[in-house]
């Protein structure tokens, strides 16, 4: 008789991966719950840091009676996503730590983690869904519950990540799950979800930056369009595309950032209308099932929670691609994840490096 499979599960504290982790039990699988300490700071409580999280993810682990440990990653946390969190607001960027932390985290350092113990599958509490076609080749789909879909965080996974990993609420919606953490006994059950950057206390996301590169917080100008000095600021990197509040400036007329160059150490404030584009440029592209052989019609998202558009993308020499929208899009913000899907299923997805008018 086949032993059990065997699955480490990331478990936040979260009713999501809670959940997870204990219908995985309950289908046969051998679960070893796993919470990843990822920040130092040991005065940080909140989302899926710190000891409360740690605590929930090790009393739902007691609850369902599956064994459970804590791995530290916080070294690796800090040189695989915090450096570049920093590094992309130095550029003029706006980052995307939750996609780096997916990438390099939970299905980089976790896998290896999972490797290294013999274990056979990792799981998360991610709302998506895979599927192995008859050429085992591995496809990614959103979430059945579109308002909580994760699909565009989990763009760069490949064939590897995918054919190693559970996604046990994917086909759940959140009242589902909420109600399966109900049954279960959890007392994570209501918690709400975390919304905030992980590793920052909420709304510190600049004084987190500018301590680790002071370098950050240089006065510079606010211009408008015309190149006109309109204000000051305190650092480009407390501005992105789009930003209406906080800019600094009083106007008569609804302005926004319309562009933010830390080379020049400049932001231009302007009307809404200067936000569209009609195409984009993006690097680091992933294609989840395969390359395509040449340009395709797709939806694409150029934001979490933003809406798809109809576009054509069209692969380029190494992993780069261009995006032309059938209709401008307002506020292309480079440093930001840009995804491509036709229906359902995510084809790959890059993150963006230039807005072109």
């Amino acid at each position: 008789m086949r032993a059990k499979p065997s699955v480490l599960v990331a478990m936040s504290g979260g009713v999501d991966s809670s959940v997870a982790a204990c219908l995985l039990a309950e289908a046969g699988y051998e679960v070893l719950g796993s919470h990843l300490r990822l920040v130092h700071d040991e005065g940080l409580d909140h989302g899926c840091c710190g000891p409360g999280a740690e605590r929930d993810a090790r009393d739902v682990a007691s609850v369902s009676g599956f064994p459970f440990e804590v791995v530290d990653l916080t070294d690796v946390f800090e040189e695989r996503v915090v450096a570049d969190y920093v590094s992309e607001l130095e550029a003029g960027r706006t980052p995307n730590p939750c996609v780096r932390c997916n990438e390099r985290i939970k299905f980089g350092a976790f896998l290896e983690r999972a490797r290294n113990l013999g274990v056979e599958f990792v799981a998360t509490g991610h709302y998506v869904r895979t599927v192995r076609d008859d050429r085992s080749r591995w496809h990614l789909y959103r979430g059945a519950d579109r308002s909580k879909d994760q699909s565009y965080v989990l763009h760069m996974l490949g064939q590897e990540e995918l054919s190693r990993s559970l996604f046990p609420v994917g086909s759940l919606s959140k009242d589902e799950t909420r109600a399966r953490a109900r049954r279960f006994g959890l007392e994570v059950a209501a918690k709400p979800d975390s919304q905030e950057l992980c590793f920052v206390s909420p709304g510190q996301g600049h004084v987190f930056a500018a301590g680790r590169a002071p370098h950050l917080a240089r006065e510079g100008e606010i211009v408008d369009p015309s190149g006109n000095v309109i204000g000051a600021h305190g650092g480009t990197y407390r501005y992105t595309i789009g930003q209406r509040r906080g800019l600094g400036v009083s106007r008569r007329e609804r302005s926004y950032v319309v562009d933010v160059d830390a080379a020049a150490n400049r932001v231009v404030v302007g009307p809404a209308e200067l936000l569209a584009r009609r195409a984009l440029e993006a690097e680091r592209v992933n294609w989840i099932p395969a390359r395509p052989a040449g340009a395709f019609e797709a939806e694409v998202k150029i934001r979490y929670r933003g809406d798809p558009a109809p576009a054509v993308v069209e692969p380029g020499p190494a992993r780069e691609a261009r995006v032309e929208f059938r209709t401008p899009q307002r506020a292309v913000t480079p440093g930001q994840s840009v995804v491509f899907y036709a229906g359902d299923e995510v084809v790959g997805g890059g993150t963006i490096t230039a807005a072109i008018s």
